[in-house]
């Protein structure tokens, strides 16, 4: 044994490690047979385990485990029969026969031969034979199992430096085979002359090969590469799209990915086009110990063109900066940042890049930190409007927005306090400059009587200090200086809830009111709105204690609060739900819009019914309906129906709003869609968005066909939208997307 006894510095030889298995074989016996027996082969008894042993100072750990094994002192061979397998560290070899040659170091394996990686990966054959510590050998009848249940055979198979497998007239392929009928061949495969599986490098190449179709090639490559299933990213080419456009002509895109560090990569697109310029199109990503940072920016030139899309000469430069990050500077604080900015407004629809839903552009950073229940953070915001209407001269700089929100530990009695303050800044080029101190104290005490009765009791001060410039009090009049209030308010709520079971399940009927008392008033001319333009009023805020959504408007005055609650839950999951309530007003708040529902004394009544009885079903309406004019000024329903193989849905939006400020003021919009799952691979989906105001029409709608299995994905996508905006035109698309397990993605579309 090399070092001596105990004083090996390495990796033991296949001899000693053989040697150290037949000392140990058949719990001790096989240590007496090479001792003692005479030459010629003897058998041992019968050994279905033996002991771990090693050699050497950081030797592995080896184990064999055979029905029978046999040494033959004059020629040095070790012979183990019967479910033989043998442990080398984490590499296990498994046949019906092993023989070990000392003198020549080498091992042959001979029935259901079976070796597992420490990998993860398998492999079979019906005779081995391995030199080097089993790190060199040869294999006939070769398969191999990869971690992900992919597949490769060969007739023959060649392992080098236990790293790289070479194999002769291979076959690749992730997909299942047919249980009726193995033989069959896959839905694909790849055959080569030869294909090398490098472990170290985590790639398979295949040389002369072919893509076979249900056993048919329809493909030919000299040379064909592919990362093995342990691999998660790696650098290169990655798949291809094309399509066309009537507006681009054809389109090409080449997206290559450069793994620059583990922790560190970016994606180069270009968008290459034969009738407008080409765009370019980068995404970077890297993490830090404690951050992360992700830039996606792109960029043109196309030719100036007008308003009808015809060129005007000269070129003009078009493109985007999204950029975002997050540092963790402990587990109370952490920054943010995130920028957004486009070169005009329709550059990210026309280039089918993402944009916000809202056509507006943040820019912000944050610094905020969590201790507790408390929270602080300091803010500021910039905005890119991308509206034909929105003025650049008229938006908002935020800067700064610093907020400090106080939740006290519970009193013996229950009761806690509250504080919530915050600067603002907002400046503008043209228009409303404002300053704002604001500070809001509370004291709460939630209380559950002997009976059941639930009561909140609440008492608040809120105080707010503005500087103003330039802000407009009258039509036509503004006004520069200070302006604030101070503004007492009150609140009491309760609620009784009755609750009733069955043999089915659980009723529930609860009634809930409210009474807040505040001073009338507090909402200066002077005070700009800045913050509380559009409030949308439903059972979510009826029993609010001030149902403006933000700071610069208080609802004032004396208001009473009341709904009913009632729900049925079954014993097997379903539910039923409903809410219906509506709040009254000693003194109309003319702070509120004609059309948010609560400008007179008695407000609109809002409402909610929740219907789930089962996974089939699950159904949310809400409504707001307008007593004094017995008029529906909000619907809004969400549907999905169904079982799993066949889904409908429908989302059903409907305001009857006249604020000019509001985000969805005056829509009806019906949403339809659906999902089958026609066959255990084929599948189905469509929409249609519809605009149901007399001046409306289809938005968009689209429809797809997916074929998915276990190592292939085909799917064809339709899309047609109708929208238009200055250089946006209606335009339609058609994609078509094979997916290859392990292989890639081919895809094109327009």
């Amino acid at each position: 044994m090399k070092g001596g006894k105990g004083g090996g510095t390495g990796t033991p030889s296949i001899g000693e490690l053989w040697r150290a298995v037949t000392a140990t074989v058949a719990v001790g016996v096989a240590l007496a047979v090479i001792l003692t027996v005479p030459a010629g082969a003897q058998p041992a008894p019968p050994a279905k385990s033996a002991p771990a042993t090693k050699t050497g100072k950081d030797a592995s750990y080896v184990l064999l485990r055979a029905d029978e094994a046999t040494y033959d002192r004059n020629t040095g061979v070790v012979t183990a029969r019967g479910n033989v397998e043998i442990a080398h560290g984490e590499l296990v070899l498994r046949a019906d026969t092993i023989i070990y040659d000392e003198k020549n170091d080498k091992v042959t394996a001979v029935g259901n031969v079976v070796l597992l990686e420490p990998t993860g990966e398998v492999k079979f054959s019906e005779r081995a034979e391995f030199t080097n510590a089993m790190k060199d050998g040869v294999a006939e009848g070769f398969r191999m199992l990869l971690a992900d249940d992919s597949r490769l055979a060969a007739v023959r198979g060649t392992r080098t430096g236990g790293v790289v497998t070479t194999l002769d007239k291979a076959v690749f392929s992730p997909c299942d085979l047919c249980t009726e009928d193995p033989t069959r061949a896959p839905l694909w495969q790849v055959r080569a002359v030869r294909v090398t599986h490098d472990s170290e490098r985590k790639e398979i190449e295949y040389r002369d090969a072919y893509m076979d179709f249900y056993g048919i090639p329809v493909f030919y490559t000299p040379y064909l590469s592919h990362p093995d299933p342990s691999v998660k990213r790696r650098s290169g080419i990655l798949t291809p799209s094309y399509g066309s456009d009537s507006d681009f002509g054809y389109v090409l895109k080449v997206p290559y990915f450069w793994e620059i560090s583990p922790s560190e990569d970016v994606t180069i697109t270009p968008h290459l086009m034969t009738d407008k310029a080409s765009v370019l199109a980068a995404n970077y990503r890297r993490r830090f110990t404690n951050a992360e940072v992700e830039v996606d920016v792109s960029g043109t030139t196309p030719e100036r063109e007008d308003s009808l899309g015809n060129p005007v000469g000269g070129t003009d430069f078009r493109g985007h900066l999204f950029a975002k990050g997050t540092v963790h500077h402990s587990p109370v604080w952490r920054s943010s940042f995130q920028i957004q900015n486009a070169s005009d407004d329709t550059y990210l629809r026309r280039y089918k890049f993402p944009e916000p839903e809202r056509q507006t552009l943040t820019t912000k950073f944050n610094t905020e930190g969590f201790v507790g229940r408390n929270y602080a953070q300091l803010s500021g915001y910039s905005f890119q409007g991308l509206r034909e209407t929105d003025d650049p001269g008229s938006s908002p700089l935020v800067l700064p927005f610093a907020e400090y929100n106080f939740v006290s530990d519970p009193a013996a009695n229950g009761s806690y306090l509250t504080a919530d303050a915050s600067v603002l800044a907002i400046t503008r080029d043209q228009g409303t400059d404002s300053r704002r101190l604001a500070f809001n104290g509370g004291w709460h005490l939630p209380y559950t009587a002997s009976t059941g009765e639930i009561y909140t009791l609440s008492a608040s001060l809120r105080t707010d200090l503005y500087s103003v410039n330039d802000v407009e009090t009258a039509p036509g009049v503004t006004e520069n200086g200070f302006a604030g209030r101070i503004m007492p308010q009150l609140m009491a709520q309760w609620q009784y809830p009755f609750v009733r079971g069955d043999a089915n399940g659980t009723q529930l009927v609860e009634p809930v009111a409210a009474v807040v008392v505040a001073p009338n008033g507090g909402n200066p001319d002077k005070i700009p709105n800045e913050d509380s333009l559009d409030v949308e009023f439903d059972d979510t805020n009826l029993f609010d204690s001030n149902r403006f959504t933000g700071v610069d408007r208080f609802e004032s005055g004396t208001r009473f609060i009341y709904g009913l609650n009632w729900g049925y839950y079954g014993n097997n999951g379903g539910v039923v739900e409903a809410f219906a309530g509506q709040s009254h007003s000693l003194r109309a708040e003319p702070g509120f819009s004609e059309s948010s529902g609560l400008r007179d004394k008695t407000s609109d009544i809002v409402g909610r019914l929740r219907l789930s009885p089962g996974d089939w079903l699950d159904l949310i309406y809400r409504t707001r309906f307008d007593p004094e004019e017995e008029a529906a000024r909000r619907h809004q329903l969400s549907l999905s129906a169904g079982p799993s193989r066949f889904k409908v849905g429908v989302n059903y939006l409907f305001l009857d709003e006249t604020s000019t400020t509001s985000e969805f003021a005056d829509r009806e919009e019906l949403i339809l869609s659906f999902s089958a799952q026609l066959t255990k691979y084929w599948g189905a989906s469509g929409y249609i968005h519809q605009d149901l105001a007399p001046d409306g029409g289809t938005i968009s709608e689209g429809l797809g066909v997916t074929y998915t299995d276990e190592c292939f994905i085909f799917r064809i996508q339709g899309q047609r939208s109708f929208t238009s905006d200055r250089d946006l035109k209606p335009t339609d698309s058609l994609m078509f997307i094979l997916t290859f397990k392990h292989l890639g993605e081919i895809a094109s579309g327009g």
